[in-house]
């Protein structure tokens, strides 16, 4: 697969942003999967794509019952073909961390029927067994106003992750380590960890992350993995040092496995890597770790196709990590979009320049590649893909001021308020630049592509 090179864009109204997102982030030259937002000049310039709303929502209503292929069809393999070799724990995960924010802003979910409806049960029912959500130590700044990007506290964690496992989903808790956007270029500290010692910064991770997973499981959340750091290649919560890093990590992973203990439960502990791309620096980075006696059991990565190379390399990353360390290893973080259509009126990340080859920008051509991605990480063993915020649509309409909902709720990428922590974000806030890749249409009915993880079943 051929894949076209990046280009970002500058605009009168915006600046490129550097990378902050979970997504954050994608990686060191994009403001990432998470919430990072660099501002395409070509957004509104024509590109033909599948309908985004109203009228589409009625044709997906109307074609509630799967078809399975026929004639010329069944002989090709589409998205629609099943993926032999699954397992049955093979993970179909999706990460909805903004989805609450969404909610209290006054967003609503259909199914394919056009009956309101929890877009968790709409995945759980459309074949997602794992739900991803992210949690930031404290979101807020002193007067209690949001940072945005969800505010993804621990209470926003718990309230979402009892909801999946109501739908009978396992849950993935993605700790950041920092109050707001972790990734390759943007790893500080949480405010209250401000001036600690290695020592002293380790063992408040420790306490922290053990009390977070023990109000988690209080709470009744089915937490089967815990990611201990986000897109942490250069760093975590203010350290930069590998082995000040491996330290961070080891007393997140000993409160993991005591937490596992005394619950009786299997927890997978996760280290999430992004930039797959530069996959010798990977490996490089992963050695450390097994050499500096990390305990972990999986390798998470992210992988964009628009930043982090083809399929073939990602196939050979996973391949190798399995094959030379023995970690079980997954897709933490992907997407694709389904139109070039900006819905919220803040331009979108992913414009027609970033387009794959063979993937076009419509229903079909996301369902593709997510049916093509999943059939390569299986092929080369992995375990599982995450899909990164496949609800995180609009709040109002592209010609609306939807700022105040935004700021209020934190229901976009970053809100004014994340100045005391983050100026970056500060300076360039504003909505969701992730509309035009989730698996819901502008006005929250889901799209047909969401149909792609039954049949690839």
């Amino acid at each position: 697969m051929k894949l076209r090179s990046m280009q970002t864009f500058v605009t009168t109204a915006f600046l490129t942003i550097c990378a902050v997102s979970g997504c954050a982030g994608a990686d060191s030259s994009t403001v990432g999967a998470d919430a990072e937002t660099a501002i395409d000049a070509d957004v509104s310039g024509g590109v033909t794509s599948d309908a985004p709303s109203g009228a589409m929502s009625a044709t997906v209503a109307a074609t509630e019952d799967m078809v399975e292929p026929e004639g010329e069809e069944a002989d090709m393999e589409t998205w629609k073909t099943a993926i032999d070799g699954l397992s049955d724990d093979f993970i179909f995960g999706m990460d909805v961390s903004s989805l609450l924010a969404e909610e209290k802003s006054g967003v609503k979910f259909y199914d394919f029927d056009g009956n309101e409806q929890d877009a968790l049960k709409t995945f759980a029912d459309s074949g997602i067994n794992y739900i991803r959500i992210r949690v930031w130590n404290d979101p807020y700044d002193e007067n209690g106003n949001g940072y945005g990007g969800g505010n993804n506290d621990l209470p926003t964690a718990i309230e979402l992750g009892k909801r999946a496992t109501d739908y009978g989903m396992k849950v993935l808790i993605d700790f950041h380590y920092s109050d707001f956007w972790a990734d390759p270029q943007k790893q500080y500290a949480p405010k209250a960890w401000k001036g600690m010692s290695l020592s002293e910064k380790s063992e408040a991770l420790y306490d922290y992350t053990k009390n977070s997973l023990a109000e988690l499981f209080d709470s009744g959340v089915d937490v089967g993995m815990v990611q201990i750091g986000n897109e942490i290649n250069n760093g975590m919560s203010g350290e930069s040092d590998i082995n000040n890093v491996i330290e961070l990590l080891k007393a997140g992973s000993r409160a993991v496995r005591e937490v596992a203990g005394q619950r009786g439960k299997d927890i997978g502990i996760v280290v999430h890597y992004t930039d797959i791309n530069k996959k010798e620096a990977v490996f490089s980075l992963i050695e450390k770790l097994v050499n500096g006696g990390l305990d972990f059991d999986m390798m998470g990565l992210s992988y964009y196709p628009f930043w982090h190379g083809d399929l073939d390399n990602m196939k050979n990353v996973i391949g190798y990590i399995g094959e030379h360390f023995s970690k079980k290893v997954f897709i933490a973080e992907t997407s694709y979009c389904y139109s070039m259509e900006d819905g919220d009126g803040f331009a979108n990340r992913v414009s027609k320049s970033d387009l794959v080859e063979g993937y076009p920008a419509t229903i079909d051509g996301q369902a593709s590649f997510m049916h093509d991605l999943y059939r390569d990480v299986n092929s080369a063993g992995g375990i599982g893909v995450f899909y990164w915020e496949g609800a995180w649509i609009p709040v109002g309409s592209a010609s609306s001021d939807n700022m105040p909902i935004w700021e209020k709720y934190g229901s976009g990428w970053a809100s004014s308020f994340a100045s005391d922590y983050d100026a970056d974000a500060a300076k360039y806030y504003g909505g969701s630049s992730w509309d035009n890749q989730a698996f819901f249409d502008f006005d929250g009915h889901p799209l047909e592509s969401m149909r792609v993880f039954k049949y690839i079943r």
